[in-house]
């Protein structure tokens, strides 16, 4: 018999769905431009205090940040954050996968409103099913088009 003691969690009890993938020695990154002071590396890692640091492109308007996997991998979990605490803003970002079956397949699109007084940080974690995935997009428009502010992430992860 299984048995489980509600609103209790151990170790032991994690699933896992809950590891987080180890993304530099499964995929490379692909990305439109990278800050040297804040590379990807910093976003992509499940340190929390690089993730702190995030990434931020070196020129503004729309980026993509591409993870290639180097072996087909399943997809159970996507977590994005994001962090603005300078400039008030709308953002879009679009989630995309590839695989053996599908290319370019949209997975969300969303939009949201950075203030600096308000709402500075936008979290969304995303419970998926994605089989044999080859590629997964995460393409980042900072200011809906009018090209005048960097994307940045402070944390991508995947499980």
């Amino acid at each position: 018999m299984q048995k489980e003691i509600i609103g209790q969690s151990t170790a032991a009890g994690k699933s896992h769905e809950d590891t987080w993938l180890d993304l530099e020695s499964i995929a490379r990154a692909q990305l439109t431009s990278d800050e040297p002071s804040f590379p990807i590396e910093n976003a992509l890692d499940t340190n929390p205090e690089l993730n702190e640091i995030g990434w931020r492109a070196a020129t503004p308007g729309p980026q993509t940040i591409a993870l290639v996997f180097t072996v087909p991998t399943h997809l159970r979990r996507i977590f994005v954050h994001f962090i603005e605490r300078e400039t008030e803003r709308s953002q879009e970002f679009v989630l995309r996968y590839s695989s053996a079956k599908e290319t370019n397949r949209e997975i969300v699109r969303q939009q949201w409103t950075f203030s600096p007084t308000g709402s500075a940080q936008e979290i969304e974690d995303y419970t998926v099913n994605l089989e044999s995935v080859t590629r997964l997009e995460l393409i980042i428009d900072p200011d809906r088009g009018r090209g005048q502010s960097l994307a940045t992430l402070n944390a991508f992860r995947l499980a």
